[in-house]
Formats: C-alpha cells, structure tokens, sequence
C-alpha cells in the first residue's frame, strides 16, 4: 500500500540545518545565502504538492507511470547527501558507478536541500542527519523508512590542556560549541548530566558555526572546544598543541553500556514510495553501500583521493588524516533499530520538536 503523500515540509526546515556536514572553507554569509535558496526551493515544492494533491494528482508526478514499468525498474536511483562525513562511505560507489549509470548521485551542502528533494519525490534516498530522518517521518505521515545508518559520531573536545581527560574534568570549565538548541548541544548536555555534573557547573558558550570555535582555540589553546570532523583535523594542524582530549562517541557507549544506543550523525532513509516499487534496487543499494563503506575503511589513502575529487574536502592530507575520526559505518536491521531509537529517545526527552514531535514508530526501521 502506497503511503499519503508528503503533507507540509515548512516546520522541518529549521531542524534539517542541523548537523548539516562538515565541509570546510564554508562562510557564515554563504551559509545563510543557501539556507535562504533551499528554504525557497521547499517552500515552492511545497506548493506545488499542495496544488497536484488538490487535483487528485500523485505528488511524486515526475516519476514514470505506472504503465511504464519497464523504464521506471531501469531509471538509476536518485541519491543524495551531504557535503561532509555522511558522503564519505559513498564515495567508492560514487566513483565505480562513474561509468555504470546504475545511480544519479548529489551531493548538496544543507540539508534542508534534501528534504526539498525528498518532498518533491526528486530524490529516491537520502543521506540526511539523524533528528532530519525522524522530522521527515512525522511531517510526511510515515512516507519515509530508515534503511542503514552510515555516520556514528564526529564530535570531539579538543584543547591544548592537559589536565582534561574525563566529562568529569570539565567542571567549573567553558566550553566553545555551536548552535544552542542543535544535536551538538543536546548530546553535550546529555553527557554532562549523565556524568553527574548539573546545571551551571559547565558553561557552555555558543557560536555561529565551528569555524568561530576553531578560531578561539587557535588564540586561546587553553581553551576547550567542541567540534566535528573535519574541523577537528583542521584545528590540530594549525596548533600543535591541541589534541583530542574527548571522544563523545566513545563517551556516549560508556554511558550507554553494553546493547545501549549509540551517538548517531547520519543516517540513510528512503521515500517509501520508492521501496514499494522497487524493493530490490534498495536492497541492491544496500549491498553497494556496505560495499563502499568497507572499501573505504580498509583504504583510507584511496579514499582520501576521491572524497578530494568529489569536494568532501579540500586537501588530501587533512581527508586522509580525519578519516578515521569520521566513524563511518554501516549499521542496518536490529542493530540499527537500537542504535537509533534509544538515541532519538535521548534527543526527544530534551526537546520532543528536534525530532519532529514525537518519535518514529516500528515501521521507520527497515528490515530486508
């Protein structure tokens, strides 16, 4: 059974600029400039879904009738992703299917970009954030599935202090972050309270972007920041005295234990439209990915050279050198209900509208 289609998009927007990647070199100026252009964009899809749904059309109309199956089963399917780790893993694949055809990938530097594409049924799967995946659930009434999950975390606490080597340590300390109210945040005040530290015993000061908090540390190494890869990488090699004092993926199982969540950047989801008529070219995706993922992992140089290629990142030194620290993955099935549910729960506890209201039920999570 085909599910409703894709009602209003316009309250996800805030939430889908979240986490958005970790591409570098971006200006807060050209930021605001593509937020400001895919908010636009949306906000036209969003109109014209309104219109064909009134006049008894699909809103997915661009892709082929049914009565044209065989096209439809041979079209290549429609990727997207972002411009950051979440398109690492991909990049293999990306790379393979050069001469192929089998896929049509894009790669977009907001992810507000790819809830416009997966309104507009111009995207077939998507590589969006974690909290995204679980608002575009609820804005579309259960049009979308999460089928993988393919970013664990990519923050760390980075300072030239030495004296910080547990949560605990930050008591009484500042500490530099982006966006009040974003996943960053959340998962910082998670752990915090999880370490027995309270309200008021860690300040933590908010900027605009990371680029502002790498600044900081660049002046002040004492200082302690948090960041994510790729900016991490970055800063390290401007100073070298700063390192990682803190893995908050490493942090975040300790809290967890054994079979608990985990701290979740990116996940993969598709329109369930798509999956309905064509499950086995998302099962065939599914294999690519894992693919690609394990033939990035086991070659990082390699991998290092195509995500310079495709834009990831500028230099290959820094690509090759945060890699490692990107926790690329690929997690499917049970495993992926765990990992991402028990962690969308500590995300609603704090804010319910960070992932769309309320959480996704069992049938976000696609089993093949």
């Amino acid at each position: 059974m085909i599910k409703k289609s894709l009602p209003s998009l316009f309250a996800a927007l805030a939430l889908a600029a979240l986490m958005t990647g970790c591409s570098s070199g971006s200006s807060a100026a050209e930021t605001a400039a593509e937020t400001t252009a895919a908010a636009q964009e949306t906000a036209a899809s969003e109109t014209a879904a309104s219109e064909t749904a009134a006049s008894g059309q699909s809103a997915a109309s661009e892709e082929p009738a049914a009565g044209d199956s065989a096209s439809a089963d041979e079209a290549p399917v429609r990727v997207g992703s972002l411009k950051g780790p979440t398109s690492m893993g991909l990049v293999s694949l990306m790379e393979e299917d050069e001469d192929e055809g089998r896929y049509a990938f894009t790669m977009v530097t907001a992810a507000d970009e790819l809830v416009a594409g997966v309104a507009s049924g111009k995207v077939d799967i998507a590589l969006v954030p974690a909290n995204v995946a679980s608002v575009l659930y609820n804005r579309t009434e259960g049009g979308v599935s999460a089928i993988d999950i393919n970013t664990l975390g990519v923050l760390y606490l980075v300072t030239a202090d030495s004296s910080v080597q547990s949560v605990a340590d930050l008591k009484g300390r500042t500490v530099y972050l982006t966006g009040k109210g974003t996943t960053p945040d959340y998962v910082a005040q998670y752990l915090l309270r999880e370490n027995g530290l309270a309200d008021g015993d860690v300040t933590l000061e908010y900027k605009s972007e990371a680029t502002e908090v790498a600044a900081i540390l660049k002046e002040q190494p004492d200082a302690i920041g948090l960041l994510p890869q790729p900016f991490v990488t970055v800063a390290c090699a401007q100073n070298e005295a700063l390192h990682i004092a803190l893995d908050l993926t490493a942090e975040w199982d300790r809290v967890q234990g054994e079979g608990g969540s985990r701290l979740v950047t990116g996940v993969t989801i598709v329109r369930d439209e798509f999956l309905e008529s064509r499950p086995e070219a998302v099962n065939t995706f599914l294999d690519d990915h894992q693919a690609s993922v394990e033939a990035v992992l086991s070659d990082p140089g390699q991998a290092a050279g195509q995500i310079v290629k495709l834009g990831i990142i500028e230099q290959e030194a820094i690509a090759e050198q945060a890699l490692p620290y990107c926790n690329i993955t690929f997690l499917e099935g049970e495993e992926m209900k765990a990992a991402l549910s028990g962690y969308l729960n500590v995300l609603s506890e704090q804010d319910p509208a960070s992932v769309g209201g309320a959480l996704p039920g069992d049938d976000f999570y696609y089993f093949r």
